[in-house]
């Protein structure tokens, strides 16, 4: 199955939606659109021509380990080396380590496409850029000066070590010990497991940031230290020095990304050093995950883009029955399947899910530029609210979303999307994990009402909601879209109440968090990304009353938000009802009553 990237969309969303310009000029890298385009262009190329093509048999084929040593599919090496000759590795690292500075505005429809193209292979790169972020806020200038240049280049790549067999979210439970030794150092020993590329054959060293405690640390999350553990120890002159002990013990057998190692890792004794202060490794851990779970986002979100292609594709060239009113195509001996009402539900609710999915995204990435460059530190601090807030709903929302729109494929395909050749239940496969590493979606959901609304008592989101109501009420007296602005409005009112509520009963009875959390964040995504296509539909109105040439494309994204508002929107209804009907009867039934 081939992809293509979806660069009209992209160049829509950064150019006319968020002015990317105007962002970077405020950031002062001077990137403008020209610049930008072609950034975006050359990513294509690669995404399409180097990395597509080794998806199919990297599922086929998989990763093995032998004797300790992992190796990835055939074509990954050199795929991987071309990513970091050109540069890609480098593109938001900080420039004082060798790296570009790009906003992630820009970054993250790249990455985009290099998780359409073969998520696998996005695997061994996504943490990467996380390690750096962690190592370059909370590292000592002397680990920084030994590590971060290759880190940065993409030469060496980076993981992110937490989870232990009887510790998964619940960090508390970790049992990896790191004894400090006489020259500073610390001997690291424990096992942890679900390790993505914690062994591969595509770098010459990878940098593990493993989470454990130390001997005197207190219980619970107050007492786990980060601690930096390279597979080979860099020397002064940033070579390879001697061979750490560390290992791959196992390599998981998955039901997806099976081009991916999937690592059980075993330290034994292995040398290493503290990432900021004893006992507060938590702090440049979320570093890591908070980039970890923007990132997944948009592995969902490629998922859906690749899905989406392939059943349109298949919805146009494939042909079966009538069209109800008459044939289509009576030339021919059956209709394609895209004039059938129900074909064509699926495709818009693809369409209309995954796009405004990508508004999302591009907008939580211009939060996180501003809470790491906006000059003024008031303009950071609020953007790294924002940021907070949307985080939870991008992962979350974004996962959910990819798996749905995976299974309409499946459906747009009928037979031939259970079978393995057609190359879209592999889709499906791999977008399952999305939903459940760096925190289920359930424990996103769990942050989004715990420390996002109950932590400010619900003012982050209310200035969300005022924003988008002040946006409505901007739009409302435009005829082509006073609908729109109308059923937004309403929305907005309804969620503005139904936050409250949430904020009430979960004071009321903390059972109601968890009661509540699943279907209030979806509830919120879908009205949030009404507000985004309410958004996408006045420019798109500005350009048919300005008589664009690409006339087209913009009545698509008008007929886009309209089949949304109506026939997606309505979803959050539901989820509404299921938050009101509280948690006494989750909770009312006894454990030992759950019986079969």
């Amino acid at each position: 199955m081939s992809y293509q990237a979806p660069l009209r969309d992209m160049q829509f969303v950064l150019h006319e939606l968020f002015d990317i310009s105007a962002h970077c000029a405020l950031l002062g890298n001077g990137l403008d659109r020209e610049l930008v385009d072609g950034v975006l262009e050359e990513g294509a190329r690669y995404a399409e021509e180097v990395v597509a093509p080794l998806n199919r048999n990297s599922d086929e084929q998989g990763v093995s380990l032998h004797e300790g040593v992992v190796t990835t599919p055939d074509g990954f090496a050199e795929a991987y080396q071309q990513y970091v000759d050109n540069g890609w590795a480098g593109m938001t690292g900080p420039s004082e380590f060798g790296g570009q500075d790009l906003p992630q505005m820009l970054a993250c429809n790249f990455h985009e496409m290099l998780m359409a193209a073969s998520l696998s292979f996005r695997i061994y790169s996504g943490l990467t850029e996380g390690a750096v972020l962690a190592l370059h806020k909370h590292g000592s200038s002397e680990l920084q000066q030994a590590y971060l240049h290759k880190l940065v280049s993409g030469e060496w790549t980076g993981t992110m070590c937490l989870t232990e067999p009887q510790a998964g979210t619940d960090l508390a439970l970790l049992r990896t010990k790191a004894e400090p030794q006489a020259d500073g150092s610390y001997k690291v020993t424990g096992s942890k497991i679900f390790i993505s590329g914690g062994e591969q054959d595509l770098s010459a060293n990878i940098i593990h940031l493993v989470l454990a405690r130390l001997p005197d640390a207190p219980a619970g999350v107050k007492g786990i230290s980060l601690l930096l553990v390279p597979k080979f120890i860099a020397n002064a002159d940033g070579s390879l020095g001697a061979r750490n002990t560390l290992s791959c013990g196992a390599i998981e057998h998955k039901m997806g990304i099976k081009g991916a190692a999937t690592c059980v890792m075993n330290f034994d004794g292995a040398t290493g050093w503290l990432i900021g202060a004893a006992n507060q490794g938590l702090a440049g851990m979320f570093t890591m995950m908070n980039d970890a779970r923007f990132q997944v986002g948009l592995q969902g979100l490629g998922i859906a883009e690749a899905a989406f292609q392939g059943a349109l594709r298949y919805a146009r060239e494939r042909l079966q029955s009538r069209a109800l009113s008459g044939p289509a195509a009576p030339e021919q001996a059956a209709d394609p399947i895209i004039v059938h009402p129900d074909v064509r539900r699926m495709l818009l609710t693809q369409k209309s899910l995954l796009e405004g999915s990508r508004m999302l995204a591009v907008y939580c990435a211009q939060q996180l530029d501003l809470q790491h460059q906006h000059p003024d530190a008031a303009a950071r601090k609020a953007a790294g609210q924002r940021a907070a807030l949307l985080i939870p709903i991008v992962k979350a929302f974004c996962t959910d979303m990819g798996q749905e729109v995976a299974s309409h494929a499946v459906q747009v395909y009928g037979g031939h999307g259970f079978i393995r050749e057609w190359g879209i239940e592999q889709l499906m496969r791999d977008s399952r994990i999305t939903q459940l590493y760096e925190g289920t979606n359930g424990i996103q959901a769990l942050d989004y009402i715990r420390r996002k609304l109950l932590g400010d008592g619900g003012a982050e989101l209310g200035a969300l909601q005022a924003e988008l109501s002040q946006f409505c009420s901007a739009q409302a007296a435009r005829p082509a879209l006073a609908s729109l602005a109308q059923t937004l409005t309403q929305r907005l009112n309804e969620w503005g109440e139904l936050s409250t509520w949430v904020l009430a009963a979960t004071q009321r009875d903390p059972e109601e968090i968890g009661a509540c959390a699943v279907d209030f964040l979806h509830y919120s995504a879908y009205v949030l990304l009404a507000g985004f296509w309410l958004q996408a539909a006045a420019r798109a109105q500005d350009a048919i009353e300005q008589g664009s040439a690409d006339l087209a494309f913009y009545r698509a994204k008008m007929q886009t938000a309209h089949f949304y508002l109506r026939r997606v929107l309505p979803r959050a209804s539901a989820h509404r009802e299921a938050v009101l009907g509280g948690a006494e009867c989750l909770m009312a039934m006894d454990a030992a009553d759950f019986a079969f």
